[in-house]
């Protein structure tokens, strides 16, 4: 294989990734539909808009044509919200070769039917297609800026897994392999939805205590429909599982969890998202999640109040006292 990329999408996270591969010497090309963004990018060498103050390397190539991104490289990662990764894989697909490489670093669920990723790539492409995920713990600006980072890269094919991890590790950016694709999948959109729990809480004034037990009785959301869906126990308490959770549960750096913070201190989910300004993807998560849970029959409490909160207006503080009124019951922890 090839050491060349091709990233599409080029906010915040798909920039740090294209960043992380060019600092590695390997041939890079970043992608966007917005030609108005491209231009911005080679004019400034700089990301303004979602990560200002990193300057790009010069090695990066930009481009806003697609057809030119999927002929650079055999390795395509692709790095766009949830809601636009089923039309931009539509796009792409008469461009590809029988070697292409599919890759994703989006987390979350298709909007349609709240089938995983791989599943829209599967039935777009062909299952014969080799593909991976990346997942974990990450805030882009650090990865950019080159703090110390450890993600997941899951793939059904070791040798490609393999491939990804050459593009992307080194002493600043520490990746480790894995073959649960369904697992590191769910860990990386549910806990999305968990951090606006979280920080729903802390807007409302609650402490430590609350946040370690959301973040913990979570995990344990997230552990039983993982492993319903084929997911292996062991990927949830690992970088895709926990170690994604607690950043993102913990930190303002979070979207989802600063979006929790406002509605827990009594601003709008309108007001909010257009405060943020980017995609938060836990909005569409909860009500993926929410229906996954339904659908199978799980029973996950805090997903089903934050997305009584999102959708069903639900004062967030009825949805905590709904938490705390629950039945007693016997810890249990579904790990085997």
């Amino acid at each position: 294989m090839s050491s060349s990329i091709s990233v599409l999408g080029a906010g915040s996270w798909g920039t740090a990734l294209a960043v992380q591969a060019a600092k590695n010497d390997c041939q890079t090309m970043l992608w966007a539909h917005n030609s108005e963004h491209i231009d911005s990018l080679s004019i400034n060498r700089e990301n303004k808009r979602y990560l200002p103050g990193l300057k790009l390397p010069e090695s990066i190539i930009l481009t806003d044509n697609l057809e030119q991104a999927a002929q650079f490289s055999d390795v395509i990662l692709i790095s766009v919200p949830s809601h636009a990764f089923k039309d931009t894989l539509i796009k792409l697909k008469p461009f590809l070769n029988k070697n292409t490489k599919i890759a994703w670093a989006t987390k979350g669920f298709n909007a349609d039917d709240g089938s995983l990723l791989s599943s829209i790539v599967e039935q777009t492409l062909s299952n014969k297609v080799y593909t991976a995920v990346l997942s974990g713990p990450t805030f882009a600006q650090e990865v950019a800026t080159g703090l110390p980072t450890a993600i997941t890269i899951a793939s059904a094919t070791a040798e490609f897994s393999d491939h990804l991890s050459n593009i992307f590790h080194n002493q600043c950016f520490r990746t480790y392999t894995s073959n649960d694709i369904v697992g590191v999948q769910i860990g990386g959109a549910v806990k999305n939805v968990l951090a606006i729990a979280a920080g729903i809480a802390d807007g409302l004034g609650f402490g430590a205590n609350t946040r370690s037990a959301l973040i913990t009785r979570g995990l344990q959301e997230v552990i039983r429909l993982g492993t319903k869906l084929g997911g292996q126990p062991d990927t949830f308490m690992g970088l895709a599982g926990l170690g994604d959770l607690i950043l993102t549960c913990t930190d303002d750096q979070s979207r989802n969890r600063r979006l929790g913070l406002a509605l827990g201190q009594g601003k709008t989910k309108e007001q909010t998202i257009k405060l943020i300004g980017q995609e938060v993807e836990g909005i569409s998560a909860a009500r993926e999640t929410f229906l996954l849970a339904r659908k199978h029959k799980i029973d996950m409490p805090i997903i089903e109040q934050t997305y009584k909160v999102l959708y069903e207006d639900l004062d967030p503080h009825v949805a905590v006292q709904n938490l705390l009124t629950r039945d007693q019951k016997a810890e249990s922890l579904h790990i085997d």
